[in-house]
């Protein structure tokens, strides 16, 4: 089937005589161009009849436009509409210098963890077009993360733990390392998951057996490892990723598998009932109190990992959004304090009943011992009391409890035992008033 596409030089949308015209000395001049004087007559008829049925499709378009909009012929008022974002055009060079001049990049961790979760919303709640745009990283995990910040290209915020940065400090010893990475804010904690069949009772019992502390990278492979040092036990450790080490210990070819993640995941969560797994409660003892807080689980949260009514206590680890320290005024630099007075300013949308429960854990204000806060948080941190619901949260103490906040990686040893036994007061006071 052939088209005609009728020209409009006069601009009105009702006016085609121009067309009814100009197609009629067009076929003319074709017909006498090509033909004899003997089909003369014959062309101009063909050519009449052809301007008659433009003016049919003239009449006809008036007939159209007179419809009341309400019938079906006129397309809808509300049609749907490209993104302006995808609108622009431009050379080159020039859409590459706007899509890369304001865009952050943040490393989250593995794709089905909770700070992964948390970088996604980033993303969601901050970006603002070409204006600043958050791209969330599927990582190895925390542990790799501050590897990541300091020598990955593009990645320009990160979230890690507090014991990762003091790994890098005392063992690997990277030069300069409280000048060059800084923090934005404290993160929720992490609690460790310890995921065992029924045989094993304690940490204890896992001694000399098969555990997977996840892939290399993660935050388990790190403060797992820390954990079992410091508790004395030794197990054949092995890396795996989560699904295949889940699959290996239903099988019976792991005792456990470990992952510090924040809580609840969907990986514990989604284990179906009877399935002989539980969580391996980690008591919190005095050798935790430099980097670690206590955590639990409860049966509402992991309704069939945890016995209905009860509570599992674990050892967690609190977590940072961490940031390189570049030079004021460079590129990098506007990039994250764009980002960070973008988190701030726009901080009670993460407390948004639909966005992840761990936001409602941050309190601003804290602190993390032998960190820095970096300075574009700092001056926005001090403007916070101007938004009131930011300012009204932050007057509730979080979830997690006071024992957050009172890390002592800086006290003598001395003071670290007083803070222990405060602490054992705290936690028996608590339990009495819970009966």
């Amino acid at each position: 089937m052939e088209y005609v596409v009728l020209s409009n030089p006069s601009g009105d949308p009702i006016d085609v005589s121009g067309d009814v015209r100009k197609s009629a000395h067009e076929l003319e001049w074709h017909s006498v161009e090509n033909d004899g004087e003997g089909n003369w007559r014959y062309a101009l008829k063909r050519t009449r009849e052809a301007a008659a049925a433009c003016l049919a499709v003239g009449i006809l378009a008036n007939i159209l436009v007179a419809i009341p909009l309400t019938t079906e012929l006129v397309a809808p008022a509300h049609a749907q509409v490209i993104p302006k974002s995808l609108e622009q055009g431009g050379t080159n060079a020039a859409l590459r210098e706007r899509r890369n001049a304001w865009t952050v990049g943040v490393a989250g961790g593995q794709l089905s963890g909770t700070y992964m979760t948390l970088a996604d919303e980033l993303a969601q709640v901050l970006d603002d077009g070409d204006n600043l745009r958050v791209v969330p990283i599927v990582t190895y995990g925390a542990a790799s993360n501050l590897d990541d910040l300091l020598y990955l290209r593009q990645v320009d915020v990160v979230m890690a733990q507090s014991d990762v940065f003091e790994y890098f400090r005392t063992q690997r010893k990277t030069p300069h390392l409280e000048q060059r990475i800084h923090y934005i804010i404290r993160l929720p904690v992490s609690e460790m998951h310890v995921l065992a069949g029924a045989d094993i009772k304690s940490i204890e019992d896992l001694r000399g057996k098969k555990v997977s502390f996840g892939p290399a990278g993660s935050a388990s492979s790190l403060t797992g490892t820390i954990v079992f040092q410091r508790l004395g036990v030794k197990v054949e450790q092995v890396l795996l990723d989560n699904p295949t080490a889940l699959e290996k210990l239903k099988s019976g070819e792991l005792a456990a598998l470990v992952r510090v993640i924040g809580k609840p995941v969907g990986f514990f969560a989604q284990i179906p009932p009877n399935s002989g797994l539980h969580l391996v409660p980690i008591p919190f003892s005095k050798i935790f109190t430099d980097h670690y807080t206590l955590g639990e689980f409860s049966s509402q949260e992991y309704p069939t990992l945890v016995p209905q009514g009860e509570k599992i206590d674990t050892i967690a680890v609190p977590a940072v959004l961490a940031v390189f320290n570049w030079p004021k005024n460079t590129v990098r630099y506007r990039r994250v304090q764009r980002f960070t007075e973008a988190l701030f300013t726009k901080w009670d949308k993460f407390l948004e009943p639909h966005r992840h429960p761990k936001w409602r854990d941050v309190n601003l204000a804290a602190t993390v011992p032998g960190w820095t806060r970096w300075s574009v948080a700092e001056e926005m941190l001090n403007r916070t009391q101007t938004y009131p619901r930011v300012a009204e949260f932050q007057q509730k103490d979080p979830r997690a409890g006071e024992y957050q906040d009172r890390s002592v990686m800086d006290l003598t040893q001395e003071q670290r035992d007083a803070l222990f036994r405060d602490f054992l007061r705290w936690r028996d006071k608590r339990g009495a008033a819970q009966r």
